[in-house]
């Protein structure tokens, strides 16, 4: 299994991404009137940061995608956020399933409002899978900082931080977080009246999922 995700990791870098060596992040411009748009400052502050503290060559901003888009292609993780309705028509959602399967990656960030439209809408691009729970004790929260689980950035109703995923043949497909709000915590100081020691939870979140996202084996 092992081998497996590696091989398709690598053919995803080659098929895909092309030669360059930069690593983008795409923000999924989804249908149904929710704000996708929402924490504008997130993306290029997570990139700057990937810089900082993983060395990594990285854009300096987004890539808006839609999901009928050949940008698809171009981006190492796909990045969705809001407050409110997300959908799908059949053909976006056969392109997302597509992009999924043959490497991709999605990290979906409910900012408040997004959790019964977005489980409602994976299901008609995963209608045979079902989100499922990830432990405190997954590797995406331990890769590189040692955290105790999803972090809470933002209080909302005061339900506990969750993070959920679909996975196939082992890989991880979706990450989505519920209750947390990453996204609001790598956004500019100021903007959301976070203190620093619960922003620094949310850098140290991003770069855990970021290096599992390109080291999928360390499940094993």
């Amino acid at each position: 299994m092992r081998l497996i995700l590696v091989v398709t990791g690598l053919l995803y870098c080659c098929l895909f991404l092309g030669h360059s060596a930069e690593f983008k992040i795409g923000r999924l411009k989804y249908s149904g009137g929710g704000d996708w748009y929402a924490s504008p400052t997130a993306i290029p502050n997570w990139l700057k940061w990937l810089r900082q503290d993983l060395g990594m060559q990285t854009a300096s901003d987004e890539i808006l995608v839609d999901l009928q888009s050949d940008l698809l292609y171009q981006v190492h993780i796909l990045f969705a956020t809001g407050h409110g309705n997300i959908s799908f028509s059949p053909e976006e959602a056969r392109n997302l399933r597509r992009y999924l399967l043959a490497g991709g990656f999605l990290f979906v960030n409910d900012s408040y409002g997004m959790d019964s439209y977005f489980r409602r809408s994976i299901k008609t691009v995963f209608p045979d899978k079902t989100l499922e729970p990830v432990s405190s004790e997954h590797p995406i929260y331990r890769v590189r900082y040692n955290l105790p689980g999803l972090p809470k950035i933002h209080e909302h109703d005061g339900e506990p931080a969750q993070g959920f995923a679909l996975y196939h043949e082992g890989r991880m497909l979706v990450f989505y977080v519920y209750s947390s709000d990453i996204g609001d915590g790598l956004e500019d100081v100021g903007v959301h009246p976070n203190p620093l020691s619960l922003r620094e939870k949310a850098f140290q979140m991003i770069s855990n999922l970021t290096y599992f996202r390109l080291h999928p084996e360390v499940l094993f």
